[in-house]
């Protein structure tokens, strides 16, 4: 009897368990709604990351601006009447006891002279001395190559290449900068530059003044090889050209003068009074005396290691075409340093002069920037500046001459609004003040 009562008792609490259906379907959707999910978040994590993480990282690590370029002001050189001025003393000094003063005849003259003697060896060691000054300036020089593809009739690529000069004009710590003649490169697809020890890197074209077809380009020193990185860059130094006694300076021309690259031409400077004109600058023009190619490019340096000027086109009407004439270098130096900081240039569009001192004594013309053309449709024109107007004030500076003009404008920049002040001829000899508002725009 306990058996059977303890057989019924484990019949009653035995408990037989079924197995759940799995429904596919629903797992399926669940497993599908999980992936897209997961492939949303990651979308949304990855955009929110590519959009804060310039933030984070400029925030973490900030970025430095680059550093200003900025070129040591050109000092003009003193005329001798000038320097003999400064040295009069303010006080007549004691007298002191006269010496008799040794004067030469004529024949004592020759016969000095005659003793000098200079034969072949002398001219030898003469050219020598000027070799080796060329060698220790080509240090500056760079060659510009700019690469080129095109397609002939049957579809093949080819690859074209042509050459420039530049010269190495600042190192900033982060990149170099070149000054180069950029008219021969405009439609490069790439920029190769060469230096003198052979290494060759990619630059970049940091800005260009289309007026005068330079350029300056810049390489990034992380691009640069180690070895050339460890020796220091020579910077070239500019002289001044706005010197009264430029006439008879012996000059070197480097780079392209003879429309090869890293050719050479000796000589000296013949003219320095012609001026260039160009929208809203002028620039002085150094003559030389060196015959070289009408294609040519480079730089033009003193004896004491100065660059002086930068090579230019020659005219193809002058009857001197082959003649090498470059750019004044202190009327340049401005411009190239707004090109280095990749500054925009303001343009007005006015081409004028200084006015003459005759002008001013004889005909009462007030001083200031003549206006001899105004471009169509440039601010200049819109704001109803004519032909004839002289310039003698732009905001609060005064202009008395059109350098003063082109450079209180290199200060500016474009949509700034600036108050110009003419002085307009209302009848002979007379001159009215008239003012304008200006907005000015962009240039190059």
């Amino acid at each position: 009897m306990p058996d059977s009562e303890q057989k019924d008792q484990s019949d009653f609490l035995s408990e037989k368990i079924k197995v759940k259906p799995v429904n596919k379907k629903k797992l399926l959707r669940k497993t599908i709604i999980t992936a897209a999910m997961a492939v949303i978040f990651g979308l949304i994590a990855c955009f929110t990351f590519l959009i804060l993480e310039p933030v984070f990282n400029n925030w973490l690590y900030p970025e430095e601006e680059p550093p200003l370029v900025v070129f040591p002001e050109d000092q003009e050189e003193m005329s001798p009447e000038e320097m003999l001025a400064e040295n009069i003393p303010t006080e007549s000094p004691s007298p002191e006891p006269e010496q008799e003063g040794v004067v030469l005849e004529d024949e004592q003259i020759q016969e000095i002279l005659a003793e000098v003697t200079l034969d072949l060896e002398n001219y030898v060691e003469l050219y020598s001395a000027l070799s080796a000054y060329v060698n220790r300036m080509n240090r500056y020089m760079v060659t510009v190559t700019a690469v080129t593809s095109n397609v002939d009739w049957f579809q093949n690529v080819q690859e074209s290449r042509s050459l420039s000069s530049g010269v190495i004009i600042y190192n900033t710590g982060k990149e170099l900068l070149i000054l180069a003649d950029f008219s021969f490169l405009i439609s490069a697809e790439q920029l190769l530059l060469t230096f003198y020890n052979g290494t060759i890197v990619e630059a970049q074209l940091k800005q260009m003044d289309r007026e005068t077809g330079l350029a300056v380009l810049s390489v990034d020193l992380m691009d640069m090889p180690e070895e050339f990185i460890e020796d220091e860059f020579p910077v070239v130094p500019f002289g001044s050209s706005n010197g009264m006694n430029l006439v008879g300076t012996p000059v070197v021309a480097l780079g392209s003068p003879m429309g090869i690259s890293n050719s050479m031409g000796y000589g000296m400077i013949t003219s320095s009074s012609g001026t260039l004109c160009m929208t809203d600058r002028n620039y002085r023009q150094l003559q030389t005396d060196i015959c070289g190619s009408r294609d040519a490019s480079g730089m033009l340096f003193n004896l004491k290691g100065q660059m002086l000027g930068v090579i230019m086109k020659s005219p193809t009407d002058s009857d001197m075409a082959n003649v090498i004439a470059a750019y004044s270098i202190s009327d340049l130096q401005n411009m190239v340093q707004k090109m280095s900081n990749a500054s925009p240039v303001a343009y007005m569009g006015i081409t004028g002069g200084d006015v003459p001192r005759e002008a001013h004594q004889q005909f009462g013309v007030p001083y200031g920037a003549y206006v001899e053309k105004v471009a169509m449709d440039s601010p200049a024109m819109r704001a109803g500046i004519q032909r004839g107007d002289v310039i003698t004030g732009m905001n609060d500076t005064a202009i008395s001459s059109y350098r003063l003009y082109s450079n209180a404008l290199l200060e500016m920049v474009p949509d700034d609004a600036v108050e110009v002040v003419v002085m307009r001829q209302v009848q002979q000899g007379e001159y009215s003040e008239m003012s304008f508002h200006i907005e000015l725009g962009e240039g190059n």
